[in-house]
């Protein structure tokens, strides 16, 4: 109740102080003057849970925001180290004025209620860090963790948005094997796994990870929205096509896989991926060639960049959100899953990033059903090559990473969810 009673106190702070002094507004401007693009997007975020609108305004000046002026609101801007600019209303009507022109490619949208995210990640610790946990945490944008028990008891519809944490969803733990199974971390996630499947109902880690796959594409089907990055993409679609196919060897689930599985496929089951073959040698880092890691891997770091399409802000507005940034060429980042062999895209995903010398995609996107998905490649963007083990990136040393600002774009989507794509 005394939290309910604070809450409400401010919002009535809100209204007062926006009512009060309504000839004016704040920009956050969200171009290479901004001091802090991260913290940008928590901003966002707060003035949103205190149930108070405001614009996003696609592509001027990098995708910034307008927000109505309010004392508490100026206030967390300098306490966060937020850039803005507080102008006149005249001001403000002129700059909406000329995103209006159907000559610009301009748009502003209506960002109108703060949606309420879940991580899947598991609960017990891994030896890896998570790059949307720490732009969450660092931007200050409250998210749940959820795992495989919440998912399966049906706690999804709960929530809007779902980040895929680095994941397998074929039941091969990551397909560590090879390099870690002596080591600690890996017995005790196969422990973890093995316990929560049984006590779930289930013989295999597969048939429980292939379970929560479907729960989860479900979710997207009845209108949420859906965000993984790394190895929780491709093994994502791997698990939902392998359905009655037994593709893990004896070492991960106690029988060989099915004979000729490759050729068992149904790719009509995957969001994003087709055609694809499919590895279970242990002894080898992969899931299956919808990877680009090893061309990756060829190129040197300082010429792997990935660059994000134009679109029109007008006509494509969700894809215009979501590559929201103040440059268009981004520098490229390894990952267990680094980026998507092209070939292996369907023809109706969009492609929104890529690497055109390398014929692969960084960054797509899709719809299912009243919902859509969001797949983004490696692992970590300020971090070229994150090893197991490795510390997490201080984004303190990073508040202005365009690599980091496509998923925080993918954070605030939702909140325009009622103004989708026109036709």
């Amino acid at each position: 109740m005394r939290h309910f009673k604070n809450h409400l106190t401010t919002i009535i702070i809100f209204i007062l102080s926006i009512s009060s002094v309504n000839a004016t507004k704040i920009l956050v401007m969200m171009d290479e003057t901004q001091a802090n693009h991260l913290k940008a997007y928590g901003i966002a975020y707060w003035v949103l849970e205190n149930n108070v609108e405001i614009h996003w305004l696609l592509n001027y000046r990098g995708g910034s925001f307008l927000l109505p002026y309010a004392k508490s609101i100026e206030e967390e801007l300098i306490i966060r180290g937020v850039s803005y600019e507080v102008i006149p209303d005249a001001k403000s009507a002129a700059i909406l004025q000329e995103i209006a022109n159907p000559e610009v490619n301009q748009e502003s949208v209506k960002l109108e209620k703060a949606p309420k995210i879940a991580v899947y990640s598991p609960k017990n610790k891994q030896p890896w860090d998570d790059a949307v946990t720490l732009v969450l945490t660092y931007a200050e944008i409250p998210y749940d963790v959820i795992y495989d028990e919440e998912i399966i008891n049906g706690k999804l519809p709960l929530y809007d948005w779902l980040h895929l944490h680095h994941e397998d969803f074929t039941g091969q733990y990551g397909k560590f094997y090879a390099g870690y199974h002596t080591q600690p971390w890996y017995q005790e996630q196969v422990r973890f796994n093995e316990e929560m499947a049984a006590k779930l109902g289930f013989s295999k880690v597969s048939q429980l990870k292939l379970a929560v796959a479907k729960n989860i594409k479900n979710f997207v089907l009845g209108g949420g929205f859906l965000f993984a990055m790394c190895s929780a993409t491709d093994s994502y679609d791997i698990a939902l096509s392998a359905e009655g196919v037994d593709i893990c060897d004896v070492m991960y689930d106690g029988d060989p896989p099915t004979p000729n599985y490759n050729s068992k496929i149904d790719y009509s089951k995957c969001l994003a991926f087709e055609k694809f073959t499919i590895s279970t040698n242990p002894y080898e880092y992969e899931y299956s060639n919808i990877d680009a890691t090893p061309v990756h891997a060829k190129t040197p770091e300082k010429l792997d960049y990935f660059t994000l399409f134009e679109f029109s802000a007008k006509w494509d507005i969700v894809p215009t959100m979501l590559c929201q940034n103040h440059t268009s060429i981004i520098k490229g980042f390894m990952g267990q899953t680094t980026a998507f062999n092209e070939q292996f895209i369907k023809k109706n995903v969009l492609i929104m990033g890529e690497n055109k010398a390398l014929n692969s995609a960084r960054y797509i996107h899709g719809e299912l059903g009243k919902g859509t998905w969001t797949f983004y490649g490696g692992h970590d963007p300020e971090d070229y090559r994150h090893y197991v083990g490795d510390p997490p990136t201080d984004l303190n040393l990073h508040p202005n990473s365009p690599g980091y600002r496509l998923i925080l774009n993918n954070i605030l989507f939702p909140a325009a969810k009622k103004k989708k794509q026109k036709t």
